[in-house]
């Protein structure tokens, strides 16, 4: 299997996977297992598992550290909605958007490095 087809392989397995979860959340509400809307205030998670699907499956560093962004992102805005945990709000919590930025630009040298030593690996054969 090549490696286009198989990160396409992961990306539809991983998003089936997340629709499946979704498809099954509605149902159970729907069966009154569980109450959707009292789970609302997690939709920071979304973009989270949007940013880890892209982080599995990147074929180039900027779509890993891109994946790693939106990550970041998700978390933030999850403290930030988690009636203020940790203390912070968008006031006060902009300093862990400079952190994140400094971490980005040490870890993405690294990517790099990585996705061009797996590539070529199979031109030397």
């Amino acid at each position: 299997m090549s490696t286009n087809s198989s990160n396409e392989w992961r990306k539809q397995l991983a998003w089936g996977l997340v629709l499946i979860g979704v498809g099954v959340a509605i149902l159970f509400q729907k069966m009154d297992l569980i109450e959707l809307y009292s789970l609302w205030h997690y939709w920071p998670l979304f973009i989270v598992v949007a940013g880890a699907i892209k982080m599995l499956t990147y074929t180039r560093a900027n779509e890993f550290t891109s994946g790693l962004w939106t990550v970041i992102v998700g978390l933030w805005l999850l403290a930030i909605f988690q009636d203020h945990m940790w203390g912070l709000t968008f006031r006060n919590s902009w300093p862990v958007v400079i952190i994140a930025c400094g971490a980005v630009m040490i870890i993405e040298p690294f990517i790099k490095d990585r996705k061009a030593s797996t590539e070529e690996l199979p031109n030397e054969k």
